[in-house]
């Protein structure tokens, strides 16, 4: 069963490697939402020192969202989304390879790329390793909660739209608790709480999405 696991993530690696562009896009995408703040508010830091973690949190979450809609489209259009489905091993393990994968070439780019973003946005140092660890926590709940949403579209016509629709109410909780995070460390409380419940979230979206969006696609493939 671990072994079908690594070979999903390699598998899903490999595609990603070779198509190409798809990383750099939620990437050039995440820095290009983030760069238009300063040019429709104004370069003042205080401003953007306020408003930089909330900013940031939501560039990230769109990011995700708009590599969400070909996280099982891809095979579901080449075939190789049944040849998975026949695997002698659970769908949800499948669905947990792929999301991992996804967070791999989504999720971590986008944490790499967050002090830069951090600073251009004014933030705080007292925030920059808080917003590094709630977004740790966060991403992957995001691609996880994002897989649900995925499977429940696969096949639809138009499904991107019904996919946001279906998710963002979903992602509300990340975002309070991942901006509460940075902005409790700012203000010189304690982050902790915050910490917790994203951390508390990803335990849980570990254990229910992958189940959940299994169900989806066998039901998608039946």
């Amino acid at each position: 069963m671990f072994q079908t696991f690594l070979r999903v993530i390699g598998r899903d690696l490999m595609l990603a490697r070779r198509q190409g562009g798809g990383g750099l896009l939620v990437i050039a995408f995440f820095v290009m939402v983030i760069m238009l703040f300063p040019l429709g508010i104004g370069p003042e830091p205080e401003i953007l020192s306020r408003i930089s973690s909330g900013t940031i949190w939501v560039a990230a979450l769109l990011s995700v969202l708009l590599s969400l809609d070909r996280l099982f489209q891809a095979d579901l259009e080449d075939g190789s989304l049944d040849q998975l489905a026949l695997l002698p091993v659970p769908l949800s393990i499948v669905v947990l390879g792929k999301v991992v994968a996804h967070w791999l070439t989504t999720g971590l780019p986008l944490i790499l790329a967050t002090p830069v973003l951090a600073v251009l946005m004014q933030m705080p140092e007292d925030g920059f390793l808080t917003l590094i660890g709630a977004m740790a926590l966060g991403t992957p709940t995001l691609s996880l909660i994002g897989a649900i949403g995925a499977a429940l579209t696969v096949g639809v016509r138009r499904g991107g739209v019904l996919l946001t629709l279906i998710v963002t109410p979903l992602y509300i909780p990340v975002l309070i608790f991942g901006v509460g995070a940075v902005e409790a460390s700012v203000l010189d409380f304690s982050a902790m709480p915050h910490l917790l419940f994203l951390t508390a979230i990803l335990l849980g979206a570990i254990v229910m999405a992958p189940i959940a969006a299994g169900w989806a696609l066998r039901l998608a493939l039946d």
